[in-house]
């Protein structure tokens, strides 16, 4: 196993970690976004508002998600273990 092949497989693990929590992310972003407006609007400043509607948009992002998150892990898990085959034996 080369360093190079190790690189590369940190690399691609990085890009996979960056994508699939991007929508989650995003998802609390805009959800805060919003959220920040209203209270300016209206001149309510409590910070615990902010936190319920973020975990509920977090759940609703990862519920509508999951299955194109769990095949892209698949896809990884089974790409990283052909290489290892490949490169090991």
């Amino acid at each position: 196993m080369t360093p190079e092949f190790v690189i590369d497989i940190g690399r691609k693990a990085v890009e996979l970690v960056l994508m699939l929590g991007a929508p989650m992310l995003l998802a609390a972003v805009v959800v805060g976004l919003i959220i920040s407006i209203f209270q300016a609007a209206t001149q309510i400043n409590e910070q615990t508002m902010t936190f319920i509607p973020k975990i509920v948009a977090v759940l609703v992002t990862l519920i509508l998600f999951a299955p194109w998150m769990i095949q892209k892990m698949l896809a990884f898990t089974s790409n990283i273990l052909t290489s290892i085959a490949t490169v090991g034996g």
